[in-house]
């Protein structure tokens, strides 16, 4: 067995049985009484937004995806893109839709977010989640105007993804 294949779910079982994330009781928008921490990584990447015109013909910036490695004890074990995905080095990757949010700590920062699973593939550590939450938000978000349609830019962030599962 080459060491990848064997680093790869000594770490992920490392960041199953590590921190559950916050220290302190969730908001209750995104809080989820009655299921259980699978995995929770840590995420670095970049909110990539597009320059739009909005309902009032004005030109803003618009979320357009996330892109974000995702770590455990430091180590890379997947990625997070558009979708919203959460792939794991593992095959397994589930998509989620918000179903509730909180504020970030500063103006700064984008919400916390509570994710119900709407599909998921492959199989691994994954594979039973129902459940994602996004916490400890640093960054990410971008306001004001734009100057021209189609430009994007990206803002810096990072969060906590704790997936949880039922029961």
């Amino acid at each position: 067995m080459s060491i990848i294949k064997f680093a790869v779910p000594c770490l992920l079982l490392a960041a199953m049985i590590g921190p559950a994330g916050a220290a302190e009781p969730l908001p209750a928008a995104i809080a989820a009484p009655g299921e259980t921490v699978v995995l929770s990584v840590h995420a670095e990447g970049a909110q990539v937004y597009d320059c739009k015109a909005g309902t009032d013909g004005k030109l803003a910036w618009a979320f357009r995806e996330p892109v974000a490695t995702l770590l455990a004890e430091g180590k890379t074990v997947g990625r997070h893109y558009a979708g919203p995905n959460w792939e794991l080095a593992d095959s397994s990757a589930v998509v989620g839709k918000a179903i509730g949010n909180a504020p970030g700590a500063t103006a700064a920062d984008i919400p916390w977010l509570k994710l119900e699973v709407a599909s998921r593939r492959g199989s691994g550590v994954l594979t039973p989640v129902t459940t994602v939450q996004r916490i400890n938000t640093h960054g990410g978000k971008l306001d004001g105007a734009c100057d021209k349609a189609g430009e994007f830019k990206s803002a810096p962030y990072s969060a906590d993804y704790i997936f949880l599962k039922k029961g």
